[in-house]
């Protein structure tokens, strides 16, 4: 199965079981969503059955839940351990300042929460993700159904006073209907291309009223570590500043695709 891996899940992947050498026995652990986060959580479970590591975790979405209790994680709420010593998660685009673009997979408001509830986060992407300005992902901006329309309104009228490239603002749709978040809320992506000043845009945007939160990750992330199609990994910690370059075997990790079989 790992031969059929494309190159963009290859690197997904050994990033994603790059970072969970992070893990340690007894951590309390946050644990992403989306497709690198995934593999992560796959990754995490191997580790755990082979190794017999305690881990306690807090999931980001119900499809985490669903995914980390099919492979005999331990799942918990948030309000149950109330502080985190690692969250690993995916990203749609970070800069070299280790500031993210989250959201895409519709579930930033609680990625929000468990990272910033942790003592560290780690970021796993391919290295495509990383952008020299964010800003060319779409923005997702989570608010709630009451009253959207004009909420959008506000965000457009706002992002005329700020360093954006494109104002284009459009309602996430889930098929026919738009698409509601674990929490009820409707996602607005805010098409920009350019973002300039990253934290301004995102305490500005939580201060429209209807706004529940938006999808930058601001002074948030620790470390990044960037997976590559050939194998290879690198490991960014802006706090230290250390870059440490390895590889990982993907042929050692074949029992992680048995049930995509």
């Amino acid at each position: 199965m790992t031969a059929e891996l494309s190159p963009i899940d290859q690197a997904k992947f050994v990033a994603a079981r790059r970072s969970v050498d992070f893990v340690e026995n007894g951590m309390k652990l946050g644990l992403g969503t989306g497709s690198t986060a995934a593999w992560m959580v796959r990754c995490l479970a191997e580790r755990v059955r082979a190794e017999g590591l305690q881990v306690t975790c807090v999931a980001t979405s119900s499809r985490t839940i669903e995914l980390g209790t099919s492979l005999g994680l331990e799942i918990v709420p948030m309000d149950e351990v109330k502080w985190l010593d690692l969250t690993i998660d995916g990203a749609d685009e970070f800069d070299a300042n280790l500031n993210l673009i989250k959201g895409g997979g519709a579930a930033l408001l609680q990625e929000k929460i468990v990272a910033t509830a942790s003592d560290r986060m780690i970021v796993i992407a391919d290295a495509a993700k990383e952008v020299a300005q964010l800003g060319a992902f779409p923005l997702p901006v989570e608010v709630v159904p009451f009253g959207w329309r004009t909420t959008k309104a506000l965000i457009e009228e706002t992002l005329y006073s700020l360093d954006v490239m494109n104002r284009e603002v459009s309602l996430r749709m889930g098929g026919t209907e738009p698409l509601k978040t674990d929490e009820g809320h409707y996602i607005l992506d805010l098409n920009l291309k350019h973002i300039g000043n990253p934290r301004q845009l995102a305490l500005v945007l939580n201060q429209i009223p209807g706004v529940v939160e938006n999808g930058l990750f601001i002074d948030i992330c620790d470390v990044v570590v960037i997976g590559h199609g050939d194998g290879r990994v690198t490991v960014r910690d802006i706090n230290s500043g250390r870059v440490e370059n390895g590889s990982v075997d993907i042929t050692e990790s074949r029992n992680i695709f048995a049930d995509l079989d």
